[in-house]
């Protein structure tokens, strides 16, 4: 498993794990003999993926959702488990090796490496839409969310970010159409320092972001993560995923 880089800056980012680049594919048909059974399953890479009762016939939609600082893979299922399971959605949620992500405590690395892990074996157990791959977070998962997402938008097609703090993308491929929220009373992470800065610079840059303020603080209400999940879904296939 790769560490965080702390050789000195390169002239340029690398196309690697220690630059945040993942390398997992999804795959029109999965390489198992059938679909997965219903409910949460742990993968070796050290994440929960969440199969739905219903799934169509063909590929699914997947998101990866990242938890907070602090938090656990389960608490992050919760978030968006009960919008996947009416849309028939497969969530992955994986869990940190730290206490939050690795670009927070070092520099990309060791999450990078155990979320791709985690991306090729969901891959490989269920059929997944490849214009239907979404990166979703709360917190610093919402934080490593639009970083992810930034500089693999030519596999995540969605970024949800709930209160997320910064981005921190090194590279950047594709154009994924966003989702922001943030509570107005956010005491955590203040908003007019956090998503009010960040929203305007994510258009400036050229991307497509739907923003959405609520009343309240350091949360993900039930409803604002059943209208992103809506947006995610009825804007599927819709993003700019060209490796540029």
């Amino acid at each position: 498993m790769a560490t965080p880089e702390r050789s000195r800056p390169h002239p340029g980012p690398e196309e690697g794990v220690r630059h945040g680049r993942l390398s997992a594919r999804p795959v029109a048909v999965a390489r198992a003999a059938s679909s997965p059974e219903p409910g949460v399953h742990r993968l070796d890479g050290r994440a929960l993926f969440s199969v739905p009762p219903a799934q169509g016939a063909g590929p699914s939609a997947l998101a990866v959702v990242l938890h907070g600082a602090g938090g656990t893979a389960e608490q992050a299922l919760e978030w968006l488990l009960p919008q996947a399971e009416d849309l028939g959605v497969l969530l992955l949620a994986p869990q940190a090796v730290s206490a939050t992500w690795d670009v927070i405590v070092g520099g990309y690395g060791a999450d990078v490496s155990r979320i791709d892990a985690a991306l090729e074996e969901a891959f490989s157990r269920a059929a997944v839409d490849v214009g239907g791959v979404a990166v979703a977070g709360f917190s610093d998962g919402a934080s490593y969310a639009l970083s992810l997402g930034l500089a693999n938008g030519d596999l995540f097609h969605a970024v949800l970010a709930f209160s997320p703090g910064f981005m921190a993308p090194m590279i950047r491929h594709g154009r994924p159409r966003i989702f922001v929220s943030h509570g107005t009373s956010d005491r955590v992470l203040p908003i007019d320092h956090c998503s009010r800065r960040l929203v305007p610079q994510l258009r400036d840059s050229g991307y497509e972001v739907t923003y959405e303020e609520f009343p309240g603080g350091h949360q993900v209400p039930q409803r604002t993560a059943a209208a992103a999940v809506r947006w995610w879904i009825l804007g599927r296939g819709t993003g700019d995923v060209s490796p540029g």
